[in-house]
């Protein structure tokens, strides 16, 4: 049997696959409004970084860019997360849905983003939007914009790999999601 030590031994092409387009399938309407409805209106996500050389995993309050172009996360620089973010910004966001009653959690909708987060300080052109974006969907959120140790960040996405349901999974890239976002089912 192989050890964790063996693992880190490999090369990453091959302890970790690549994430490639699964093609240009239409997803259904359905689909499209469940990937939708994940990313506006879920107020949390999982947030993956690398902490130290390994992988760590924190929540943060997200909303979404409203061309689809960026997540956005308002984070303390007292949170270990947002040093990761400035030290290796390839980051990925977990967004799961709720579980009805009687669900299987392995038919749970979720969407898996690899994307590079970037700071969004008050200066930046794109600051307003973002924390208007943010503030739309986390009202409460309105108080930490004054603490001093609150920024901006903009996750940009790369890739996705979208759940839809039990056995109905398909990975694509940003430019695919932003159509998504704008209505159609691309």
């Amino acid at each position: 049997s192989l050890s964790r030590h063996d693992a880190r031994e490999w090369p990453v092409e091959k302890a970790v696959p690549v994430m490639a387009d699964t093609g240009h399938h239409p997803m259904t309407p359905d689909e499209s409004t469940l990937l939708q409805s994940l990313l506006r209106t879920t107020p949390t996500a999982a947030l993956a970084t690398l902490h130290r050389g390994e992988p760590a995993v924190s929540m943060v309050p997200f909303a979404l860019l409203s061309g689809g172009e960026g997540l956005v996360v308002h984070v303390s620089r007292l949170a270990t997360h947002t040093q990761d973010m400035l030290d290796h910004p390839g980051v990925a966001l977990l967004v799961t849905g709720t579980m009805a009653t009687g669900d299987s959690p392995l038919a749970l909708p979720r969407v898996s983003i690899q994307g590079h987060a970037r700071p969004c300080p008050v200066d930046a052109p794109g600051h307003a939007q973002a924390r208007e974006a943010y503030l739309a969907k986390l009202p409460d959120a309105e108080p930490l914009f004054g603490f001093g140790d609150f920024s901006l960040f903009v996750i940009e996405p790369e890739s996705l790999r979208f759940v839809a349901g039990f056995g109905r999974a398909m990975a694509f890239k940003a430019e695919r999601l932003r159509a998504v976002l704008a209505g159609s089912t691309a």
